[in-house]
């Protein structure tokens, strides 16, 4: 359908919709999202009306809000500059020491009760029955990331940054549920804007099992993405004229992989519980998309929403490592590159809609083969005071063990 051009260019609103699923999600938003940069002219991706990110896509959100470019992002994440804003993946693997003490505590009192159960009625259930009880004492994450929550503290403490909602020239929204009513709670709404930026990341990326839930005022929370994967409506809600949504997450088709590839086995049953785990959730997030992208269509009919994810025969960040730099770098070029082959492909489809909001796909740029993420990264960089720069190194250091 022709969408009818606005009136008024002026009162357009944009908004961007970020989607989640980990580290290496995020490393292939930041290589998107600099893809779409370079591509887009007449567009500010520091000046976005609207910012909506979920579980990885907070952290992207949040620092584009914030006045971090993307190409400062690339160097941060991606790059790691040591003089500029240090970055560690650890930030994300920090063991939940915590939850397991607590778990290796309650092992005594559930022992004892389960063998006066036993003893009372010898009957009732087996030994093997009664062991299963120690599910109780497994912690509720293995990993903690309240290191991450205090390394943005500080990264969002810089001139010309924040870490209130109420104090950002846009407006930002980071999406988690509440995990004991099972609600999405918008982060940066009224009534939730008053919580740092840096606490309401930390509870967007909380993936259960992996991390533990994080408790913010008496509430404990967990990664929004249980409830949508891109919440592309709380853009629309607000007005937004054009979405631009990103999902990182889309379930990988082995044999077609195989066929290009990208990958040798053609079945992910060979990767073992990792893998299969991870097409488990590929697929559930991607099915969501596809529902919700559906659902907009009906109840947003004068938007539109421009939609950018991988193709299902790539499996480079199924193959790839957030550890290995060289990784991250693999990933976030791939990234680069595939989302500019992708909006060539389509152009003849996106470039006239983004030309009724005054925006321009560049074709010179979308077919420059030789253009890589790290050609124009330099330029203006915002760094922190001396104090503030110690403070980063400190934790940076300590991270790094």
């Amino acid at each position: 359908m022709i969408k009818p051009t606005p009136a008024n260019q002026k009162e357009f609103k944009i908004g961007l919709a970020l989607g989640g699923g980990g580290p290496l999600s995020g490393i292939y938003e930041i290589g998107a999202l600099r893809a779409l940069d370079e591509c887009l002219d007449g567009i500010n991706f520091n000046d976005i009306d609207v910012y909506v990110g979920v579980s990885s896509g907070a952290l992207i959100a949040a620092n584009l809000a914030n006045q971090i470019t993307t190409a400062q992002m690339c160097r941060i994440f991606i790059i790691n500059e040591p003089h500029g804003h240090p970055f560690h993946p650890q930030v994300f693997f920090q063991p939940a020491f915590k939850e397991y003490a607590k778990g290796l505590l309650k092992i005594p009192s559930i022992i004892s009760k389960k063998v006066a159960h036993m003893l009372s009625r010898p009957g009732d259930q087996s030994i093997l029955e009664a062991f299963t009880a120690l599910i109780e004492a497994l912690p509720n994450g293995v990993f903690s990331n309240e290191v991450l929550a205090e390394y943005l503290s500080v990264l969002y403490d810089g001139h010309g940054r924040t870490d209130d909602f109420r104090e950002l020239r846009r407006k930002l929204f980071l999406v988690a549920a509440d995990l004991d009513s099972g609600d999405a709670v918008r982060f940066g709404e009224e009534g939730y804007d008053h919580i740092p930026i840096s606490k309401a990341v930390q509870a967007s990326v909380a993936c259960p099992g992996f991390y533990t839930p994080v408790e913010i005022e008496g509430h404990y929370y967990a990664d929004g993405t249980l409830l949508k994967a891109m919440h592309a409506s709380v853009a629309l809600d607000q007005g937004a004229d054009l979405v631009i949504g990103l999902n990182p997450l889309v379930p990988i088709d082995t044999e077609a992989a195989s066929d290009c590839g990208s990958m040798e086995s053609k079945s992910l049953r060979d990767g073992g519980l990792t893998a299969v785990l991870g097409q488990t959730l590929r697929t559930f997030i991607h099915s969501r998309v596809e529902l919700g992208m559906s659902a907009y269509e009906e109840q947003y009919p004068s938007s539109d929403i421009v939609l950018v994810q991988p193709r299902r025969d790539d499996a480079t960040m199924l193959l790839s490592s957030v550890f290995s730099f060289e990784g991250r770098q693999k990933v976030c070029e791939h990234a680069y590159q595939m989302t500019r082959q992708d909006l060539l492909e389509r152009y003849d489809e996106l470039a006239p809609i983004f030309e009724r909001y005054g925006i321009k796909l560049n074709k010179s740029v979308l077919e420059d083969a030789g253009r890589s993420f790290q050609d124009k990264l330099y330029g203006t960089f915002g760094y922190h005071s001396s104090e503030q720069m110690g403070m980063i190194r400190q934790l940076y250091n300590w991270i790094a063990g």
